[in-house]
């Protein structure tokens, strides 16, 4: 049995401990229980209310949402805005933690790339949503111009999920021609054809690691720069315009900040589902939990810093359209809004992270939800006060999401949770070949050290 200590020095016998890895692995996509089923219903169901919604959308038209000609973007915006923020659970994390040797990312680094490409790919639908004419993307592509931030946020979306899908893929060949080998006798014929196919051939020799390592290490480089252009690029079509909220310098730096942040959030929350699921308590263990929460209280100070910084600095100044901005923000009508995602999204983390006692899974895990909560409602009230700060002498404009609009939102939610729980139904939820070179280089180390310690004796 492996134990929450299964990374300590003190270890069971490789073979042991791999054996069991890989049925841990292998758990999820040959056992499928009622409460799988029932999930899926539920996310299925509320994914086609959110369709059928979209659908009466297209048919009338966006009088259906609470969106008007003053304020034009709402609650669409917001979800676009977060989920290719949480994108950065994967590939920049992941990337990261490579480039710098963690050795304890091995279990989490699977976990944190399919985030990545799941987020992505349910952000972007949010685009389309909000055009209101479907038929009109194609226009981006056709009549679009580049000095257009738009253009360059299509661009840069783009290039950032191929990137994310090739970084996802890479480690995992390795993990499926495993999957190949071990399902060969006794799964459908597609689902087998599916794992040969995406092995390539994989038969583990060491002219392959040394391509496979190449590559990885090529793609790692190249993934940092590319996800910190793209929320980098999104921040840009609010900071390219004259809008008292939007027309800041520091956007780039505090929608990047904001996307590590929520990132990190995510993977913990998803980490505590999966690890529960799954019975996953022996590789996801308290250290991985407690090392993820320490980089979302450092990634606070941050926000933290950056909220500082920009409301003290445009507040005491407190140029002409700022007074409103800061008064609905802080006393008025977005001001409880404003204030949890202060308290609960960003000062309490480090809260939790400070005190002893509470450096725990459950804690960690109630902290992160905050977090996303708090990221969701900044962005939310980013877009909207934004847009309501008049340009003219009228009244501020109001807005308020309507049904149609929370459906698709919640059928956004629902294709996001789906997606991962059918990936890991049918792809390695762990990467288990890092994982079993990670635990023999550890060995390694303990045999050689136990060896010099005899001759000493």
């Amino acid at each position: 049995m492996v134990t929450s200590g299964a990374w300590e020095p003190q270890m069971e016998p490789l073979t042991e401990w791999q054996d069991q890895l890989e049925e841990t692995t292998l758990g999820p996509t040959r056992r499928t229980s009622a409460r799988y089923f029932g999930l899926v219903g539920f996310l299925v169901a509320v994914l086609g209310w959110g369709s059928y919604a979209y659908y009466v959308q297209v048919r009338d038209g966006l009088v259906v949402t609470g969106m008007r000609d003053r304020i034009s973007w709402g609650i669409y915006i917001t979800m676009f805005v977060f989920f290719i923020g949480i994108s950065h659970a994967g590939t920049l994390i992941s990337a990261i933690l490579r480039v710098s040797n963690a050795t304890w990312r091995t279990p989490i680094t699977r976990m944190a790339e399919f985030i990545t490409v799941v987020a992505l790919s349910t952000g972007a639908l949010f685009v389309i949503v909000d055009l209101g004419r479907p038929d009109r993307l194609g226009y981006v592509l056709v009549y679009g111009r580049w000095q257009s931030p738009i253009v360059w946020d299509v661009t840069a979306v783009a290039t950032y999920l191929t990137a994310s899908l090739i970084y996802l893929y890479l480690p995992m060949i390795p993990d499926l021609a495993f999957f190949r080998d071990r399902f060969a006798p006794r799964t459908s014929v597609w689902r087998h054809r599916l794992y040969r196919t995406l092995a390539l051939d994989w038969a583990e020799t060491e002219q392959q690691k040394a391509s496979l390592r190449r590559a990885i290490g090529v793609m790692m480089i190249l993934i940092i720069p590319i996800a910190v252009s793209v929320h980098t690029v999104v921040s840009w079509i609010f900071a390219m315009t004259l809008r008292e909220a939007w027309n800041s310098t520091i956007f780039g730096f505090f929608f990047v900040a904001g996307a590590i942040y929520s990132g990190i959030a995510t993977l913990i929350i998803v980490m505590a589902i999966l690890r529960k699921a799954y019975h996953l308590e022996g590789y996801l263990t308290n250290r991985h939990f407690l090392y993820l929460g320490y980089l979302l209280a450092a990634m606070a100070a941050v926000m933290i810093y950056a909220n500082i910084s920009e409301y003290v600095t445009t507040g005491f100044k407190l140029e002409e359209g700022g007074e409103f901005l800061f008064r609905q923000l802080f006393v008025a009508e977005f001001a409880p809004y404003f204030w949890f995602y202060l308290i609960g999204g960003l000062f309490l983390p480090p809260i939790f992270m400070a005190v002893k006692r509470m450096r725990r899974i459950g804690t960690i895990v109630i902290a992160a939800v905050f977090v996303d909560l708090g990221m969701w409602v900044e962005r939310y009230f980013i877009v909207v006060t934004g847009l309501r700060a008049p340009l003219l002498s009228y009244e501020p404009a109001s807005y308020a999401p309507t049904w149609v609009e929370w459906s698709i939102t919640a059928g956004g939610f629902a294709l996001f949770a789906l997606l991962i729980t059918v990936f890991v139904k049918f792809f390695p939820i762990m990467a288990v070949w890092e994982m079993v070179e990670e635990r023999k280089a550890m060995t390694a180390v303990l045999d050689e050290s136990s060896a010099t310690a005899g001759e000493r004796s």
